[in-house]
């Protein structure tokens, strides 16, 4: 890449050199990135928070969030107990009962710190908050803004982040990779101890130059990896991004098998990304009915409409497949309307514009790539396997999920995790230096690519590989047969990687082949049936519960 020139160089170069250096670096603007810089800029007036996010600052899987936040409020009706019983119980065995009691404990403390923050969630008549109930809960526990929690929590924090003079978001930045030892010439691998990071290289979409950005605390809050299928509620920006540059630089990652596919997406053929059909929907008496109209969901589970997703999921898939259609039902005539408008006017407006009115006809739905379970591995802290970066929102396998994520529970695990991530930095970041002799991201000998189909040809693969072989319903032939494709694609992108010039559609496509790879790979190691991975292979639970880490 050509130097920037030293002879009056522009006010751009200035706020470059400015934030080259930061004390806390913020990969990601959803609500655990801003939740964690809020908090730290608190604790910190005196040191720089910066975050960098390759889109605008609001476009985030927060944003889409449609259902709510999942919270003990009610001390009369609902229970801690309760919550932490329907947690595990939709984890299927796997979740760690430790973390599971942290997050329903303190999440009411998180989410009152949000509501002082000017986050507004609905209230009835007399001034109460009213609360869904969606799958696998035992009580109505869903604080909602209508069906637009996500993006009113959103706004929110972007609120409440301008409040603070420490805190720089910076927009159209593409995180490359992290930082490590191995970019001061050091051989790393996975049994190096004490891998360290240090910082990041970051492709500045505004002047196409690569810059290292040197931090003392690193916190990896790049959200979720939907678009590794050709099907999801995620939007564009849902590569895999965080996962993916994290496992490159030998970090630890596991039970990527469980992929939480929505049972009810809004089906239009041809349209990515699927617009979504909360389940708080099914909550307030919407019923899946197949192509017949029947009532399918009572002859798979005693919970009918309300069982856990991954029930739901592949009750849906089965009765598709069963009757050779490509969605199903969800029936709301039956539902109070004026409620309905009010409670999912979002929804009422979406359908009414493809020319389905709810009142009369049925929307049609089918399961869409929702939410990664899995992802970078964090003790109780959100510490990861590399010193100095912490993990937190869907980027990062807690123990919360287990092998199924409990409806409504990701924001509120994003918002116990920011703070116990700015908790714990905040007790290391005074004895964390920066590493000055970092050298300069070397592109010496790399050129345009030739074709961007390259590119976007491996991205439909992908997409169709993985929907195809390792979706709802997986067995042995089809993950070994994805394994092989993958392998293809992976050796052409890298390829391509070495020889053109960085660009974000190859770095994104590089991302969610890793993203992948990691999914199948998961997926093969696990020898069961086991909430969201099912193998018809073995139809059946294993004795031995584990975590796959890769």
């Amino acid at each position: 890449m050509p130097a920037v020139p030293h002879k009056e160089p522009p006010l751009l170069f200035y706020k470059l050199q400015e934030m080259l250096k930061t004390d806390f670096l913020i990969i990601g603007s959803g609500i655990a990135g801003l939740t964690f810089a809020v908090k730290t800029a608190k604790r910190f007036p005196d040191k720089t928070i910066t975050i960098l996010t390759k889109a605008n600052t609001d476009e985030t899987n927060t944003k889409y969030a449609q259902g709510g936040i999942a919270v003990v409020n009610d001390a009369v009706r609902d229970s801690f107990e309760k919550h932490i019983d329907d947690t595990l119980i939709a984890g299927d065995g796997l979740c760690n009962k430790e973390i599971v009691e942290i997050v329903v404990t303190e999440g009411p403390a998180r989410v009152n710190e949000i509501i002082a923050w000017g986050a507004n969630f609905d209230k009835d008549a007399g001034g109460d908050y009213m609360r869904g109930k969606e799958g696998g809960h035992s009580e109505f526990r869903i604080l909602h803004h209508k069906d637009i929690t996500g993006f009113e929590i959103e706004r929110a924090l972007v609120e409440e982040v301008k409040r603070y003079p420490n805190i720089q978001i910076h927009n159209h930045w593409f995180v490359i990779d992290i930082i490590t030892q191995h970019h001061l010439g050091m051989l790393v691998t996975k049994s190096t101890p004490d891998i360290e990071c240090y910082g990041v290289y970051a492709l500045n979409l505004q002047t196409n130059q690569i810059e290292k950005i040197l931090a003392g605390i690193t916190l990896m809050a790049s959200g979720g990896a939907g678009q590794t299928y050709r099907t999801t509620t995620n939007p564009k920006i849902a590569t895999g991004d965080g996962i993916a540059m994290t496992y490159r630089a030998k970090g630890r990652i596991e039970n990527m098998e469980f992929i939480q596919f929505h049972p009810t997406a809004l089906y239009e053929a041809g349209v990515s990304p699927s617009f979504l059909i909360t389940e708080a929907v099914r909550g307030d008496g919407a019923i899946l009915r197949n192509k017949d109209g029947e009532a399918f969901m009572p002859g798979y589970d005693q919970r009918a409409d309300l069982a856990p997703r991954d029930v739901v999921a592949r009750a849906i898939d089965s009765e598709m497949k069963r009757t050779g259609t490509e969605h199903v039902y969800l029936d709301c005539r039956h539902m109070d309307m004026e409620k309905f408008k009010t409670h999912f006017p979002n929804i009422y407006a979406k359908c009414k514009s493809i020319g389905i009115d709810v009142a009369e006809k049925m929307i049609p739905v089918a399961p869409a790539a929702h939410y990664c379970c899995g992802g970078i591995k964090t003790d109780e802290y959100g510490r990861t396997s590399i010193t100095n970066l912490y993990a937190c929102g869907e980027c990062a396998s807690t123990g919360l999920h287990g092998a199924n994520r409990l409806a409504s529970n990701s924001l509120l695990e994003a918002l116990v995790f920011a703070h116990r991530c700015a908790e714990d930095a905040a007790q290391r970041i005074g004895s964390i230096g920066l590493h000055e002799e970092i050298p300069d991201w070397n592109a010496s000998g790399t050129t345009q690519p030739r074709e961007m189909i390259l590119i976007t040809q491996s991205a439909k693969e992908l997409q169709l590989v993985m929907s195809d072989y390792v979706g709802i319903v997986r067995n042995d032939v089809r993950l070994q047969r994805a394994m092989s494709r993958l392998d293809l694609l992976h050796a052409e992108m890298e390829e391509l990687y070495k020889s053109t010039t960085v660009s974000p559609q190859l770095c994104e496509v590089r991302n969610l082949i890793t993203t992948g790879y990691l999914i199948v790979k998961s997926a093969q190691f696990r020898k069961e049936s086991r909430g969201l991975h099912y193998n018809t292979d073995y139809p059946n639970k294993s004795k031995l519960l584990q975590n796959i880490v890769l």
